[in-house]
């Protein structure tokens, strides 16, 4: 034992002074070391026993040298050379200016000044532009109309406002597709009856669709499709919980400030005699931050609970998720009186969008019930495979929860869990699609005083034919909408507009 010890002790003691050589050697040095490596005059052992270095050494500074030698003879290409020729014709200034609008975000003196500057083509005024566009509008709308909408089985629905005006949006959940957007005078229930109604002719008649507690939005689809539910988004319950909690507690951060000041007032009164005077004011703020601080941390509490278990994907059945939202409800309402501005709204808003919220649960006990149809298993073991999603992989309450399930379920159990996976992902719970289109239409709408449907039905065109260069879903990269919903590969969206797309040779 004491030997190897010894011999641990000298190979490191070597390790270290290989280390120190290696240091100590300068730029010319280091240089001399790199040709030799590279005219491999010396074996690299032997070199690296000569100079007191390691072979590794030897080897970073041969890559180092070769990759200057790389550089040094490589041949400098000339910026100048022509790569290849564009012929620029009427037709290819339209495609030029429907690109830049639409792909680049360009407003109508941006495409101008750019055509004079990179093109010296100056013939393209403002008012060109927009006939450009109109012209592109009828062919747009067209491929709109005769899109079949009978894939679609989970929509989304929302409305966002372009100077002051409702335009109304919906999208598939599923390929992104967008199916609606219209701008209108009024936001009421025949607008949207009307439009829903257009869309049915279409073929759009969802198993469900997901959309806030707009009450027009929610009443026009029940109008125009009686047996289609409206489940509710459960984003904005989460962030109207999170911002009342996260109020709560810089109200509580407060409260300990201002205590913490008037301690430090008083110990100055008690050096002159007079810190009696500061004691009921500093006890009444004590009492006033206790109290601050239990409601932040109980109502940051209710918040978690119910982003993290009650609306959450993988949480417990139906049944029980109704029970634990009553009890949030509950609890909030005795909290009211500490502050009532604030937690009223809340409370009274998830008091009436329970069903609503919970509604994705539902979609998810009938999945449920059929995978336990399909494998044989009890419905029970399939809700314990989606609660067993819920926990880190990483830590050791995962593998205690998983060791029972894989017991009952052998064979069945990857493959079974790969289907809960899958019914989680595919399960809507919230409007987030349409939000986040509605976002990237902002990035349009805001260079446009007024939009028109014209515009819109361009804008819809293109962004369900466009597709996509990256996505966090594999599938969709190099895919549009449009193909996502159709099954099928379809032509560039200028090639769709009646254009031929530039190939080089």
């Amino acid at each position: 034992m004491v030997a190897q010890v010894i011999g641990m002790a000298a190979v490191g003691a070597e390790g270290f002074r290989v280390g120190v050589a290696a240091r100590s050697l300068g730029p010319a040095e280091r240089k001399g070391l790199s040709v030799e490596v590279l005219a491999k005059t010396w074996p690299l052992t032997q070199l690296a026993a000569q100079h007191g270095v390691s072979r590794k050494f030897l080897y970073q500074q041969g890559r180092k040298a070769s990759e200057a030698l790389d550089g040094a003879f490589a041949v400098a290409e000339d910026e100048r050379a022509v790569l290849y020729c564009l012929p620029v014709t009427k037709r290819w200034i339209r495609q030029f200016v429907l690109g830049l609008a639409l792909e680049g975000h360009s407003s109508f003196r941006g495409i101008r000044q750019l055509a004079m500057d990179l093109l010296d083509y100056p013939d393209l005024s403002v008012g060109t532009l927009h006939n450009i566009l109109q012209a592109a509008v009828s062919q747009a709308r067209a491929v709109n109309q005769a899109q079949d909408l009978v894939g679609i089985r989970v929509g989304a629905h929302d409305e966002i406002y372009q100077v002051r005006r409702p335009v109304l949006v919906g999208a598939d959940v599923q390929s992104t597709y967008c199916y609606l957007l219209s701008e209108e005078d009024h936001c009421d229930e025949t607008t949207w009856g009307v439009h829903l109604l257009d869309l049915a002719a279409q073929g759009l008649r969802p198993d469900y669709t997901v959309a806030d507690g707009g009450t027009a939005l929610r009443a026009g689809q029940a109008a125009a499709w009686e047996d289609v539910p409206c489940h509710g988004d459960v984003f904005h319950a989460e962030r109207d919980l999170g911002n009342l909690a996260f109020y709560l507690e810089h109200r509580a951060s407060g409260c300990t400030s201002a205590r913490q000041r008037l301690e430090h007032q008083m110990e100055r009164q008690k050096r002159h005699g007079r810190g009696n005077r500061m004691s009921k004011r500093l006890a009444v703020t004590r009492q006033a931050e206790l109290q601050a601080v239990a409601l932040a941390g109980e109502i940051r509490l209710l918040s978690d609970w119910v982003k993290e278990d009650i609306l959450s994907l993988a949480g417990p059945a139906l049944a029980t998720r109704k029970e634990l939202f009553d009890f949030v409800v509950e609890e909030l309402a005795q909290r009211e009186r500490l502050c009532p501005h604030r937690i009223g709204p809340v409370r009274r808003a998830l008091a009436g969008q329970r069903d609503d919220l919970l509604a994705f649960a539902d979609v998810l006990e009938e999945e449920f019930a059929a995978l336990a149809g399909q494998f044989e298993v009890p419905t029970c073991w399939v809700q314990q495979l989606c609660q067993l999603e819920a926990l880190d992989t990483n830590g050791p309450a995962y593998w205690q929860y998983r060791g029972p399930l894989l017991a009952k379920l052998g064979a069945k159990f990857v493959r079974l869990q790969q289907a809960v996976r899958a019914v989680m992902d595919d399960t809507a719970r919230a409007s987030s699609l349409v939000e986040n289109l509605n976002s990237r239409l902002r990035n349009y709408f805001f260079l446009r005083r007024q939009l028109g449907n014209g515009y819109l039905d361009l804008l819809r065109f293109f962004l369900n034919h466009r597709r996509f260069q990256r996505s966090r879903r594999p599938e969709r990269v190099g895919q549009s909408p449009a193909e996502l919903l159709n099954g099928q590969s379809l032509p560039h969206w200028l090639e769709l507009l009646g254009f031929q797309q530039f190939h080089r040779n």
